[in-house]
C-alpha cells in the first residue's frame, strides 16, 4: 500500500508540472518583487521642544508609515555617518561683483563640515553658442573629501551673465549623484545652494528639477539671498541702462500668472513701463521663494534667509549643523507598484520626551 501511494504521490506531481509549465511558485514571485522593489532613504533631523537636535537615538525610537501604512525598517544610520553635498553657488547677475565674498562664505562652510563629508562645488559660467554668449552650469570638482582639491576648486569658480539655476538643480540630480550612492553615503546626500532662486536662464523648468532631486532623496538647503533691492533699483529708468529680465523670464513670468487673464504678453522689455517690470519682479521673486520652500520641505530640508553675503556665512554654518545631526532610515515598500503616483511618508517618533519633533522626507513618486 505505501509503495502504490509512493508512486500515485510521484505520478501526480508530474503531471502538475507538465500541466503547468514555467510557472513559478509563490515564494520564487515573491523573491522577483523584493529584487524590483528599491529601498527608499529617508533622512531626518529630530529635535526637542528647544528645538535642540537629539542626537543619540536607536531604530526602535521611529516608527514609519507610506500613505499612512506601517513599514518595515530595514536601514538605521546615526548621524555621525559621512554625507555628500552638491553645494550650489549662484555667481551670476548681483552676486558676480561679490565672487570674493561668495567663495569666503562657501569656506566657512566647507570648514564646517566633518572629515569624510564628500563636496562638490558648482557654480555658473558664460560660453559662446553659435553668435552669443550664454550661461550654463559649471561642476567645478566632482565629490571628494580632500580639503586642499576643494579649496583650489573654489579658487576655480567663475561668474555666468544669466543664472541657469533649473539647469544646475537637473545637472545635480542626473550627474554629481548619479547613480546608487555607497553604502555610508545612502540617504545621506545633499543639495546646499546659495541663490536668490531667480532662474534666468535655463532650458529646463523647475518641476523637472524638482522631481528629479526628490526621486534620488536629496536633501535640499537654500540660504536665500535678498537680491531684490538691487535687481529693481537697475531695473527702472532708461531702458537702455537697464537691468533687464530676459526672454525665459518673461515668458516665465506670462506662462504662470496669465494663464487665466487678458494681461498683452509683451516681449520687447523697452516696451514695458517702469509699474509693469516692478509687478514682474516682484511675482518672479515669490515664486521663486515658494519654489525653494516646497523643494525643501517635501526633502526635509530648510531654506535660510539671507540680507547679504555677510550673513550667508552664518547661515552656511546653521546648515552645516543641521547635516551633522541627520539621522537616515530605509525601507522597502509594502505597495511594490510602479505606478507614478506620488506617495506620502510619515515618521512618528517613539520614547521621546514631550515636545520633541521630527523634520523628515515628506514623500516620493515611484517610477
Amino acid at each position: 500500500m505505501r509503495v502504490f501511494c509512493s508512486f500515485l504521490l510521484i505520478f501526480l506531481s508530474a503531471s502538475m508540472c507538465a500541466f503547468y509549465g514555467q510557472t513559478k511558485p509563490p515564494s520564487e514571485e515573491k523573491e522577483v518583487i523584493r529584487v524590483d522593489t528599491e529601498l527608499v532613504d529617508v533622512p531626518l533631523t529630530v529635535t526637542d521642544k528647544l528645538g535642540k537636535p537629539i542626537l543619540s537615538l536607536k531604530k526602535n525610537n521611529f516608527a514609519l508609515f507610506e500613505d499612512g501604512k506601517p513599514q518595515q525598517i530595514e536601514e538605521f544610520t546615526a548621524i555621525n555617518a559621512p554625507f555628500e553635498v552638491a553645494l550650489l553657488l549662484d555667481t551670476s547677475g548681483s552676486t558676480r561683483a561679490d565672487l570674493d565674498l561668495i567663495r569666503a562664505a562657501a569656506r566657512t562652510f566647507i570648514s564646517s563640515l566633518r572629515p569624510g563629508d564628500r563636496v562638490s562645488i558648482l557654480a555658473f559660467r558664460s560660453v559662446i553658442k553659435g553668435d552669443r554668449s550664454v550661461s550654463v552650469p559649471d561642476v567645478v570638482n566632482s565629490l571628494t573629501d580632500d580639503r586642499a582639491s576643494l579649496r583650489s576648486a573654489l579658487d576655480r569658480v567663475g561668474t555666468g551673465n544669466g543664472t541657469p539655476y533649473y539647469d544646475a538643480l537637473l545637472e545635480i540630480a542626473d550627474n554629481v549623484f548619479k547613480g546608487n550612492p555607497r553604502e555610508e553615503f545612502r540617504g545621506r546626500r545633499a543639495l546646499v545652494a546659495l541663490t536668490d532662486g531667480v532662474d534666468s536662464a535655463s532650458l529646463s523648468g523647475f518641476d523637472s528639477a524638482k522631481e528629479a532631486l526628490s526621486d534620488r532623496g536629496v536633501s535640499t538647503y537654500f540660504i536665500n539671498i535678498n537680491t531684490r533691492d538691487f535687481f529693481e533699483d537697475k531695473l527702472l529708468g532708461d531702458c537702455e541702462g537697464a537691468m533687464r529680465f530676459s526672454q525665459a523670464q518673461l515668458r516665465r513670468y506670462y506662462a504662470t500668472f496669465s494663464r487665466d487673464s487678458k494681461l498683452e504678453r509683451i516681449s520687447d522689455f523697452c516696451r514695458l513701463g517702469d509699474f509693469e517690470r516692478l509687478a514682474i519682479s516682484k511675482k518672479l521673486y515669490e515664486m521663486a521663494e515658494l519654489e525653494m520652500n516646497s523643494l525643501a520641505k517635501l526633502s526635509g530640508g530648510r531654506v535660510f534667509p539671507a540680507a547679504d553675503l555677510n550673513d550667508a556665512r552664518a547661515a552656511f554654518k546653521q546648515v552645516a549643523d543641521d547635516i551633522g545631526t541627520r539621522y537616515s532610515l530605509g525601507y522597502y515598500p509594502s505597495n511594490d507598484k510602479r505606478d507614478g503616483k506620488f506617495r506620502s511618508i510619515r515618521v512618528d517618533l517613539k520614547g521621546l520626551p514631550p515636545g520633541a519633533k521630527v523634520r523628515a522626507r515628506e514623500g516620493y513618486t515611484p517610477n
